[in-house]
């Protein structure tokens, strides 16, 4: 098979996982009190099937990056959103809305339009130096720490921070399948793969946690952030860093421009729509519940007693009939 068809078809079943995954963790948000801890959260047999999905969406990344290039397989990721909605809508028991299915239709053109710009077709070669990966680790720490102080729209900027550093997780995972399948007799173990797999790890549980932490708003907004942050973080690495490049002139510049104008669209039709399903999902079906009233017995006021009518007494004291 293809290196391009290969990665593209380990994307699409990774998208799978993570969108069951995400629907996995807003329910779980939704039955969490915001003041929960994390260990107390960690406890919960729903929390390790959501990690359990995110692990199998991560592996099946993991093997689309050794088959395709960050600006090809990073796109796909959009896909999790695409999917979570018809599983999101079989989960609360409802039917996908007409806005749910433009914004799909949207966002796979859009997607397909961004697709025939990528440079696809050969494995990736090009990894990371040390200096690089601690230069790439430094700036998303101090990025995330900047979305993550108290603010407004806290699940917006959890879900922006938790984006960013699954993109550069998955940059530098690309670097290290590379740097390990690498068969110019290299050593397996260095101090940069290590550091690299401890920067992996770090970034990857913290936007795990991220994303669950955004989730308690809901799962539409949230989940469209976290899909178009990944992709740009991880393709602005593989831009400026490993060399990669978009094929084609001015037309797929143009086509590019056009195929994220749709995706975009797409998604916040998306989010639109899982937001106010979200909301109507809160509430339950049929007439609300009416607190029943305590009967009430209503006591009369009695009746007067009826006043004798008078009786007139003649003079000897006898009644006059």
């Amino acid at each position: 098979m293809n290196a391009t068809l290969l990665a593209v078809a380990l994307s699409l079943v990774s998208a799978g996982a993570y969108a069951a995954a995400a629907v996995a963790q807003s329910r779980l948000a939704g039955r969490t009190e915001p003041g929960t801890g994390v260990l107390r959260m960690l406890g919960r047999g729903a929390w390790w099937s959501a990690v359990g999905l995110n692990a199998a969406g991560a592996l099946l990344h993991v093997a689309a990056l050794n088959y395709g290039p960050l600006t090809l397989v990073q796109p796909l990721g959009a896909l999790t959103l695409v999917v979570a909605v018809p599983l999101g809508a079989r989960a609360a028991g409802r039917r996908v809305g007409r806005t749910e299915w433009r914004g799909t239709a949207l966002t796979l053109l859009g997607l397909g339009a961004l697709l025939l710009t990528t440079g696809g077709g050969s494995a990736p070669q090009d990894t990371l130096t040390l200096p690089e990966a601690l230069g790439v680790g430094a700036a998303t720490m101090a990025v995330v720490a900047g979305l993550s102080r108290p603010g407004a729209r806290p699940g917006l900027r959890h879900a922006a921070a938790s984006g960013i550093t699954s993109g550069v997780a998955s940059a530098l995972t690309q670097t290290l399948t590379v740097a390990v399948t690498d068969h110019s007799g290299g050593p397996l173990f260095s101090w940069r793969l290590l550091t690299v797999a401890l920067l992996v790890s770090a970034f990857a549980m913290g936007g795990l946690l991220l994303s669950q932490t955004a989730y308690r708003g809901g799962l539409g907004a949230p989940l469209a952030v976290v899909t178009l942050a990944n992709p740009v973080a991880a393709a602005a690495i593989g831009l400026a860093l490993l060399g990669e490049r978009l094929q084609g002139g001015p037309v797929s510049l143009v086509l590019a421009l056009l195929g994220t104008t749709a995706a975009v669209r797409g998604v916040i039709l998306l989010s639109r729509a899982q937001a106010r399903n979200a909301d109507r999902d809160e509430v339950p079906e049929g007439p609300a519940p009416v607190d029943p009233v305590p009967s009430r017995v209503v006591i009369g006021s009695p009746r007067p007693a009826a006043v004798p009518e008078p009786v007139a007494v003649r003079a000897g004291g006898a009644p006059h009939p």
